[in-house]
């Protein structure tokens, strides 16, 4: 695989969205929506385009989500949505009028590890930056801007019936829960991976630490082929697990099972594109990119599945808003 040179994140702009911070008077304060307080940019290179690209993450208004905009193609908007979803082989692409953005996941994976709800994120090419292969980078970025409270409420999809997809082994579902919680199963016929698994609760604040940093991973022995297909062309042991047919390229390992949760991770950007946070527990085994976009299809097209409310403040729900706001007084 080519080598890359090293990814730069983490600028801040000094301008802020003046928004007004929410403060509620009833014992009963609901949680609200949530966006950045200052802008913040990195720079690196696109994972299968190859191509170098500069991402900056804006403040939004309550009630507007998160919506991506090409500001090489005169500043075209493409929201966030499951209606917008294109391609899903290697990587989760949204299309809109022509358009495309590529490689989505990671990002709106980390929106919903700290709480973001509306974001403009702005770039200059079609593919978001890699950076480490994981979504840690993202994190750092969107801590370092810091969280801002916003008016609105935030409304959750509170799973209502369970709703189960099968293809041959593969299997994905999502089932009523008070919280939202996901568990994934993979298995690779590699020393280094066999059979994987592991469960995350999303409301206890520990994706930052046991989710986010955990690498995308490939196999040496498919990379020819798949750069034949226009695919992993800015791929380096830098931002990927390399994978030889009995080894590991670039050890060490973050987590010893660091593959299962990657997947976990890939799973929680693409369910984001419900457009909502889910109240339901979700389970897949050996799923991908295809089946967790289907599972958001489905659930956007039956209402009946599903109802919409609001939930109110409890300390495990904004326990990783807080350690962002602990980490920011510390730095200051």
């Amino acid at each position: 695989m080519p080598a890359n040179s090293a990814t730069k994140c983490g600028e801040i702009t000094t301008y802020e969205f003046h928004a007004p911070l929410l403060v509620l008077n009833s014992g009963q304060d609901l949680i609200t929506e949530q966006t950045v307080r200052v802008a913040a940019s990195c720079q690196g290179v696109g994972l299968h385009s190859g191509a170098p690209v500069s991402l900056q993450i804006l403040p939004a208004p309550a009630g507007t989500g998160i919506t991506f905009r090409r500001v090489d193609l005169d500043g075209f908007e493409i929201e966030a949505v499951g209606k917008n979803v294109a391609r899903v082989s290697y990587a989760t692409s949204l299309m809109k009028k022509g358009v495309l953005i590529s490689t989505t996941e990671h990002l709106l994976s980390a929106f919903v590890g700290l709480g973001i709800d509306n974001a403009v994120v702005q770039l200059d090419n079609l593919e978001l930056p890699i950076l480490d292969g994981s979504a840690k980078p993202f994190i750092d970025l969107i801590k370092k801007a810091g969280v801002r409270k916003q008016r609105r409420p935030r409304t959750y999809i509170r799973i209502l019936r369970p709703l189960e997809f099968r293809e041959g082994n593969k299997f994905i579902a999502v089932y009523p829960a008070e919280t939202y919680s996901v568990s994934y199963k993979i298995n690779f016929p590699h020393p280094l991976i066999g059979g994987e698994a592991f469960s995350l609760e999303l409301t206890n604040g520990h994706y930052v630490s046991k989710i986010a940093p955990a690498r995308t991973f490939g196999f040496l022995h498919e990379a020819e082929a798949m750069r034949q297909q226009g695919l992993i062309r800015g791929a380096s042991s830098e931002n990927a697990l390399i994978l030889t047919r009995d080894g590991l390229v670039n050890p060490p390992l973050r987590f010893d099972d660091e593959f299962v949760r990657h997947k976990i991770l890939d799973l929680i950007g693409d369910l984001a594109l419900i457009g909502r946070r889910i109240l339901g527990r979700v389970v897949a085994d050996r799923a991908g990119h295809a089946m967790h976009t289907a599972l958001v299809s489905r659930l956007l097209r039956d209402r009946t599945l599903w109802e919409e409310t609001t939930l109110a403040e409890e300390p495990a729900e904004d326990y990783t808003h807080r350690e962002v706001r602990a980490e920011m007084q510390d730095a200051n």
